[in-house]
């Protein structure tokens, strides 16, 4: 990268996950920026595969996740939600890999490889109890601070863990933005189209639900892929690599837990009370950030109901024609045309420029000093180089 050493190049971040998602750029849309994707032009399976699963020890838990990039690049780590898994980010994290980074993609609790490490531990799904997964996971990798991207649970915890460990956070891209969940809010109804929405959520509420999601897990979850995200035409062979993660023998307690405990129809465990108790605050979030809206956050996708809560630099933007799994649906695309721009934020935490930079469907946030004059070139695909300069 012209006039931006490796040093200096403070914090990259993938939209939302991932590498993936930007169509916008600007406080006001570029032309052609929000233009809707159409269903056939969303991509239906990743370009990439992920690398082997490792497994480590981190907290309550063994976590299996996949590495990329160099083992001294900069961290960024991506979060998978619900009912989805790592390979959202296959494509995003190999992208990132082969500009420098190291790319950490975790199983959550009830996915995939990761498992309890002890028979006796609660399968508690509660908020709290997933962003200290992510910091147990950093510890054990040696990791000071990363970027943390995600979407869904992903998102959700992403979040979490920078308002409460914002020294832990160099960077935060978060799909549907402030998502953090208040329980005394929960108690109270919705508007009856809002409530039609969460009618998953009182399913599993119900003996019935409980037992139906874990009698046929797979076809539910593909259900919701569809109802979710109805301009992607997946093909089987993408679902089937994902619904793969979920025959953990903790997925249907976790998810089951967690939708309950939302509702306050479980309980979560005393250990986290002074971190939901943090929460329930609404905790500023202070490190830089990118939120993401899509098809999936209806009227709330513009972002301005959260934008208060982001007290550093902040940029939104907005997916028109992109369901909930922003960055598999938005991912990169060798294929022109796809909408290409650059933006900085406001100084970062570290006292440097923080520089947000979107090309074709990536979001990079770099920190570094800047130079009267830089230029930044990237290749995006096979046959599509992006050169940017600005003064």
């Amino acid at each position: 990268m012209n006039a931006l050493s490796r040093r200096n190049f403070g914090f990259l971040t993938a939209a939302a996950a991932g590498a993936a998602t930007l169509a916008a750029c600007g406080t006001s849309p570029a032309p052609d920026s929000n233009a809707p994707a159409a269903a056939a032009g969303i991509p239906s399976k990743p370009s990439h595969t992920m690398n082997p699963v490792k497994q480590i020890d981190a907290g309550d838990l063994n976590v299996g996740y996949t590495e990329a990039g160099p083992a001294d690049g900069l961290p960024v780590i991506l979060l998978h939600g619900w009912p989805y898994d790592i390979h959202s980010y296959a494509d995003a994290s190999a992208l990132l890999a082969e500009q420098g980074f190291r790319v950490i993609v975790p199983y959550l609790r009830g996915f995939g490889s990761t498992r309890f490490r002890a028979a006796g531990t609660v399968r508690n799904g509660q908020q709290a109890a997933l962003a200290q997964d992510v910091i147990a996971l950093m510890d054990a990798l040696n990791i000071d601070k990363a970027v943390l991207g995600g979407y869904d649970w992903g998102g959700r915890t992403a979040n979490n863990v920078a308002a409460l460990w914002p020294q832990r956070c160099a960077g935060l891209v978060a799909v549907s933005g402030y998502i953090t969940v208040n329980l005394a809010a929960n108690l109270k109804p919705l508007a009856p189209e809002a409530e039609l929405g969460w009618w998953y959520q009182y399913y599993f509420a119900t003996a019935r639900g409980e037992i139906g999601y874990r009698e046929n897990t797979k076809e539910f979850n593909r259900l919701i892929w569809t109802k979710a995200s109805p301009l992607w035409h997946f093909d089987d062979t993408t679902y089937d690599l994902s619904a793969a993660a979920f025959d953990n023998p903790d997925h249907v307690d976790i998810v089951v837990h967690n939708y309950r405990w939302r509702l306050s129809l479980a309980p979560g465990e005393p250990r986290y009370d002074a971190d939901e108790a943090r929460l329930a605050g609404k905790p500023a979030i202070t490190v830089p950030t990118i939120t993401i809206g899509s098809d999936f956050d209806g009227a709330a996708k513009d972002g301005a109901g959260y934008r208060a809560l982001y007290t550093g630099p902040y940029e939104h933007r907005v997916l028109n024609g992109i369901g909930h799994n922003v960055p598999q649906e938005a991912r990169i695309s060798s294929s022109p045309p796809w909408p290409m721009s650059a933006a900085w934020a406001a100084a970062d935490p570290l006292s440097a420029t923080a520089h947000v930079v979107k090309i074709d469907r990536c979001t990079y946030i770099s920190s570094g000093e800047r130079s009267s004059t830089m230029t930044s070139r990237y290749t995006v695909g096979p046959a599509l180089v992006v050169t940017r300069s600005w003064a």
